[in-house]
């Protein structure tokens, strides 16, 4: 094996939609410190008390929903963007592919990556922006099973690439089809966190949620400020479709109940819009480089029957990335760029 590798790490998924397969999961997802983020003795006992107890049937009967005869979507399309990338590079970089909760485990692989005799890594999290749930949690989590797995294993990690000028280029070209069908409003509805994760985020202590207009103010943390982030994807991308600023707007999905979460709620949304008068409606989700649950089933078909059902009559969620050649040239000229320093970035 080559001592040069790259690592794209995704969400992942349950091994199959039984009941028990997706207890095991949600059991490592919950767990996590960084997605339900309160003291250890409290996430056990919410987790095995409660959550355990009603939401494994109610996850497994939403992924049969979305489930293919070969398995998980998400892992599915990892795997042929695993598979793509790896083609556009060469035998001389390979390309390994692990999942932050399920299967294949980031353990496993960074072990594999080790016995092969692999010195340098490009860590890719398939996250666009910045979360303490998401991007943070996987960085963290590769960084831990490295230390513990192969400590002089050097890590290079590529970070949230929201606004990149190639990214931004890579969505409008893959949504440019859409646009041109006939609709009256394009939504971004984008994947919830808690406010209290923004506070949590913020290392001032003093913008977020406290400066007016804080996620458009000008500061250095909104370096890992999730909302101020879709916020500028949003802007960027409307730019670059020339989108008249009345027939789009921002949402946030798959909240969960208790506690504020970002809003406006997509679901919310979707019932004004169609009370408004929109009658045909785009949906975009630029927080996920792979349809998965939330947008084939949260979206695809929950939120096409929110939408329907309030008075709308056409609506179309836009496909993910996935592994559109757009994307796969994308995180090819990611690696390009660490093979060799000096190879100039996208201009905006």
């Amino acid at each position: 094996m080559s001592p040069r590798a790259v690592l794209l790490v995704n969400l992942g998924s349950p091994d199959s939609t039984s009941v028990a397969d997706v207890r095991r999961y949600l059991a490592e997802f919950l767990d996590d410190e960084r997605v339900l983020d309160v003291p250890q003795p409290l996430r056990w006992l919410l987790l095995h008390g409660i959550i355990l107890r009603t939401r494994p049937s109610k996850s497994a009967h939403a992924y049969a929903s979305i489930w293919t005869p070969e398995g998980s979507p998400l892992i599915l399309t990892s795997r042929r963007v695993q598979r793509k990338l790896a083609a556009a590079l060469g035998p001389d970089v390979p390309v390994a592919l692990a999942m932050r909760y399920g299967r294949p485990s980031i353990a496993t692989v960074i072990a594999q990556l080790a016995t092969g005799g692999v010195e340098e890594l490009l860590l890719i999290p398939q996250y666009p922006h910045y979360a303490m749930s998401s991007w943070e949690t996987v960085v963290v989590k590769v960084q831990a099973e490295a230390a513990r797995l192969a400590p002089r294993l050097r890590i290079e990690t590529v970070p949230p690439f929201y606004a990149e000028a190639d990214y931004i280029e890579t969505l409008y070209a893959s949504i440019r089809p859409y646009l041109a069908q006939p609709h009256d409003h394009l939504l971004f509805s984008y994947h919830g966190i808690p406010v209290r994760h923004l506070r949590k985020a913020d290392s001032s202590k003093a913008h977020c949620t406290i400066v007016p207009d804080c996620c458009n103010t000008g500061s250095p943390v909104q370096a890992t400020c999730y909302k101020a982030q879709v916020m500028r994807t949003t802007q960027l991308l409307a730019r670059r479709a020339g989108l008249d600023p009345a027939r789009y707007s921002l949402s946030f999905q798959s909240r969960l109940a208790g506690e504020p979460w970002l809003q406006p709620y997509t679901d919310f949304e979707l019932k004004r819009l169609a009370a408004g008068g929109r009658k045909r409606l785009l949906v975009i989700t630029p927080a996920f480089v792979a349809d998965c649950l939330e947008t084939l089933e949260e979206i695809r078909v929950a939120g096409r029957e929110t939408f329907l059902r309030a008075g709308g009559e056409s609506f179309e969620h836009i496909p993910c990335l996935n592994d559109q050649p757009v994307y796969i040239d994308f995180l090819a000229t990611r690696v390009r760029r660490w093979l060799v320093p000096d190879l100039p970035a996208a201009q905006p």
